[in-house]
């Protein structure tokens, strides 16, 4: 039986006197794609940087390869190196160019050698269709361009889970198409992702599993087909009701 890669256990997240997730809990298998749909403030951004711990828990549990992560002996870079996560606002280092800004991690973090760290980086690079614009600063790249650039520095790492944060949400329409393509051909190759999106056709897609946050509350946990062609709650009917269709 496979066992899960990440299994959220009636998580609860409060700031100051506002919950903002109430017991949520969801699994994510090794391999699997999952992706979190929900109105904005629903609670998707809190979810993912409490998996990432950039956030901590009131209450619940996060668990990791059957390891909780709220064990005070948790290193919690260690974690971050294990469960990769990208940003809408793509956080790349100004002053470094595509290449460094991709092999800093590795080199520093993991402390691997420099010439297996830049084969790899000029790989993932080839992977984005961006190897011609190493030596480029992101400032000279297209938003869509650096989006790609932040995902390929968070693979860099070697994570075993990729968190994905509405990473179309900040570009322009007619670039969001090259970053989701990246995205389907990593879920091809056997990513394992949580991916907090707006796309729906996107979802329909590439998730195996979809999963709707409603006001912080996780309301429906389906596959994508099921999801979108028979949904279950109430809250799922509404929510597809005031979203484009899918086909």
């Amino acid at each position: 039986m496979t066992k899960n890669m990440l299994e959220l256990q009636n998580v609860h997240k409060r700031f100051d006197d506002r919950e903002v997730l109430h017991g949520v809990s969801l699994t994510l298998a090794p391999n699997e794609v999952v992706c979190l749909l929900g109105s904005s403030g629903s609670g998707k951004s809190t979810l993912l940087r409490c998996i990432n711990l950039l956030e901590r828990i009131e209450s619940g549990d996060i668990i990791f390869r059957e390891q909780s992560l709220l064990d005070e002996r948790i290193d919690v870079d260690l974690v971050r190196r294990h469960i990769g996560i990208v940003f809408q606002a793509f956080n790349l280092f100004p002053h470094l160019s595509v290449l460094d800004n991709i092999t800093l991690g590795p080199l520093r973090a993991r402390g691997r050698a420099k010439s297996e760290v830049l084969d790899e980086a000029y790989e993932l690079l080839e992977r984005i269709g961006l190897k011609s614009r190493a030596g480029d600063f992101p400032d000279q790249l297209s938003g869509g361009q650096q989006q790609r650039v932040a995902i390929a520095r968070a693979l860099a790492m070697r994570p075993d889970v990729l968190l994905l944060d509405e990473v179309t949400s900040a570009l322009d329409p007619t670039l969001v198409g090259e970053v989701l393509d990246l995205l389907t051909d990593l879920a091809r190759q056997g990513t394992t992702m949580l991916i907090a999106t707006h796309e729906m056709q996107f979802a329909r897609d590439v998730a195996h599993r979809v999963a709707l946050l409603d006001e912080g509350r996780l309301v429906e946990v389906a596959p994508a087909a099921d999801f979108f062609d028979r949904p279950q709650q109430a809250a799922t009917i509404d929510f597809l009701s005031r979203v484009p269709k899918t086909q």
